[in-house]
């Protein structure tokens, strides 16, 4: 196999299935050696999928929110094929709720699995490009993550998901500004696409049909060109940035920004509060719907 990202170490997270399972098949088709990672046997049975096929990759099974297992999983990549060059963060689920039924576990849970699954890899993954570039050693690294739109623009019933969503894309902005230095960057996702999460949502369910066209917009293999290509060398001049993608649509998501204002040499006082208010919501463009509001 040969493409974009021959021979590019690459840790995917979640690769069991959905998304994962799409983003590292891809991968190994352009050329990356791969490390499969997920909490169950899928994560073998996609790695065996990729070496049947010419590919090259292992598994390695456990929890990415784990922090320990994380530093461990960074540190199996290198050993296994002597360096890294990506980490595309996949890992997530979901336990929808509305915000006045949800219970504790449920917001733990998914603020674990998701947000923290994210955090734990890309920590270990950045001291270890790091160290490289204070050894004077070459660099050209790429963190892919993944956000949501329920995280960009909102998700009645996905506050706890909603929640993880928006970090990581605030998690994908603050790390491209603090690794640039090292030659790393770091970019996020916003899939909308066929996964075991998204099937259960009673809102995409006219979505998941299969068109008469026979192109399937929700296939989640359609999401994996754009992670293939922010994984390869050709993308290192673009950091910091959140992209949506769903069938044959791709776009850059724009996220907040300072609006207008209004500005005194004093401090303001309450009754001078709501004019100002309105004046500037009435200059500002109007936000995004939340989905399923």
């Amino acid at each position: 196999m040969s493409g974009i990202c021959q021979d590019r170490v690459v840790v995917v997270t979640g690769a069991g299935q959905g998304l994962g399972r799409e983003h590292a098949l891809a991968l190994a088709a352009a050329g990356a050696r791969v490390v499969v990672n997920d909490l169950g046997e899928t994560a073998k049975a996609v790695a065996h999928e990729i070496t049947a096929d010419g590919g090259t990759a292992v598994a390695d099974l456990g929890d990415v929110s784990d922090w320990d297992y994380a530093e461990g999983l960074i540190t199996r990549a290198v050993r296994e094929f002597g360096t890294l060059d990506a980490l595309v963060n996949n890992a997530g689920l979901n336990r929808d709720r509305m915000l006045v039924s949800m219970t504790e576990a449920e917001w733990d849970l998914v603020l674990k699995v998701d947000l923290k699954g994210h955090a734990a890899p890309l920590r270990h993954a950045a001291a270890y490009w790091r160290e490289r570039s204070k050894q004077g050693r070459p660099v050209d690294a790429r963190i892919v993550n993944t956000s949501s739109g329920a995280g960009l623009m909102g998700s009645v019933g996905q506050g706890n998901y909603g929640a993880a969503k928006a970090g990581i894309a605030a998690l994908t902005v603050i790390a491209a500004a603090e690794l640039a230095r090292y030659g790393v960057t770091v970019n996020a996702v916003a899939p909308s696409a066929r996964t075991p999460m998204t099937e259960a949502v009673e809102a995409f369910a006219e979505k998941m049909r299969v068109p008469e066209t026979g192109f399937d917009i929700m296939h989640p293999g359609n999401v994996s060109p754009l992670v293939v290509w922010l994984v390869s060398a050709e993308s290192a001049d673009v950091t910091g940035r959140v992209f949506e993608a769903e069938g044959g649509a791709i776009g850059v998501a724009d996220g907040w920004r300072h609006g207008p204002e209004r500005v005194l040499d004093r401090r303001w006082l309450s009754g001078e509060i709501g004019p100002a208010v309105r004046e500037m919501l009435a200059e500002a463009p109007a936000p995004s719907e939340v989905y399923g509001a």
